[in-house]
Formats: structure tokens, sequence, C-alpha cells
């Protein structure tokens, strides 16, 4: 169970290390400026491995571009990132990140929930082209939320689950019980609803794993 620091703000990097955070994702699609003076600047701050994320609107993000205009923007961060989100629609260009040395976190963000078996589905289809798949669900009630947690301890491992938005945030705390990798968190500014901070994850795990 990781804890990534979401930021929206690459001065959040020094603080997301001192409270106590594993990684760090820099979300481009919500930062103005040069990305690479970010990333940079991020790097000298902070130790911590670096997820580089360009969500797209489709999923919940502020990138609206083409795949042409995702990878040149995400192609100048690629050399100082660990890690680089990618969404099934941009999986054409997984083979140029592998090829840079480059993790990748294939994910998929829904507004809603997904039967099991399209669980498992996704699974495979995210890891075909990813390190790690992260498949993020919006549950309408208790049993699609009893099926997302059955899902997270059955499927290959690495694997990241989580929710969308508020009514389910409890969620976030249980499914790294069940073997989700990582749990998105924010220093101050949330990049979703629902987010833990990094201080009260810290704690969670704490008394969750003791």
């Amino acid at each position: 169970m990781k804890i990534v620091a979401a930021l929206t703000d690459p001065s959040h990097a020094a603080k997301a290390g001192a409270q106590g955070a594993d990684l760090v994702e820099l979300r481009f699609d919500l930062m103005d400026g040069d990305p690479v003076k970010i990333i940079r600047k991020v790097r000298k701050e902070c130790t911590l491995p670096v997820i580089a994320t360009l969500r797209s609107g489709m999923e919940g993000g502020q990138f609206f571009g083409d795949k042409d205009a995702w990878i040149e923007k995400i192609r100048q961060v690629i050399p100082h990132a660990d890690y680089i989100d990618i969404e099934q629609q941009f999986a054409c260009h997984a083979r140029e990140i592998h090829e840079a040395g480059r993790k990748i976190i294939a994910s998929h963000h829904s507004g809603q929930m997904v039967p099991l078996y399209i669980l498992f589905v996704m699974e495979r289809e995210l890891r075909a082209f990813g390190d790690i798949p992260k498949i993020i669900i919006t549950p309408a009630n208790d049993a699609d939320l009893v099926e997302l947690i059955t899902f997270t301890q059955a499927a290959n491992k690495p694997i990241i689950t989580g929710v969308m938005g508020s009514q389910f945030r409890y969620a976030r705390a249980i499914l790294p019980v069940f073997g989700s990798e990582f749990v998105y968190c924010h220093t101050g500014e949330p990049t979703a609803e629902g987010q833990y901070s990094v201080e009260e994850f810290v704690q969670l795990r704490k008394l969750l794993l003791g």
C-alpha cells in the first residue's frame, strides 16, 4: 500500500515527502507552465518517484487534445519521470515510453459501475500495454463496492483500484487492504472529489496495517 500525493501545484512536492507520501503524481492537465521546468523543479525539491499524468476530459481531467497532441506534451517529461500514466485511448504510444525505460500505469476511469466480468477483461487489456493497470469506477450501491473489492482481491498483481466521488470515500481506504497498489491523496488541493490528505492516509495506514 503506497501513498501517492497527486499534485496540481509543484511547490507542494517537498511537503508531500515530509507528510509521508511514497510517490508524487504531477497532473499536467491541471497545471500551467512549461512541463519540463515543472518536473525539474519537483526533482530538485523531492526525492520521491514521479508519475506524469495528462488526464483527458473523457476520464475526468482537463486535457482535450487528440492522441498526437497527448504524446507531444508528455514526451517532454518522459526522461524525467519514473511512471507515465496512459489511458487506453493513448495506448499506441506505450511502446515509445517503454523503450525510454519508463513504467506505465495503464488507466481507466469510469463515471459508472463496470460489471465484474468486464473488470477482468479491462484488466487484461490494460496490462497488455502497461505495467500496472489502474481501474477507477463509480459504485452506485454497496453491492457494486463489494464487486470492486472482490475484483481487487482476485486480480493479478500489481493492480490499482479506486472509486470516483465522495459517496463511497471510505473505499479509498479499504481497497488497498485487498491488494490495490497505490492510493491517491492530496497535500491540500484535492485533484478528485473524496480524496484523503496524505497526512490522513498515513494515519489510516498505521491503523489498518498496525
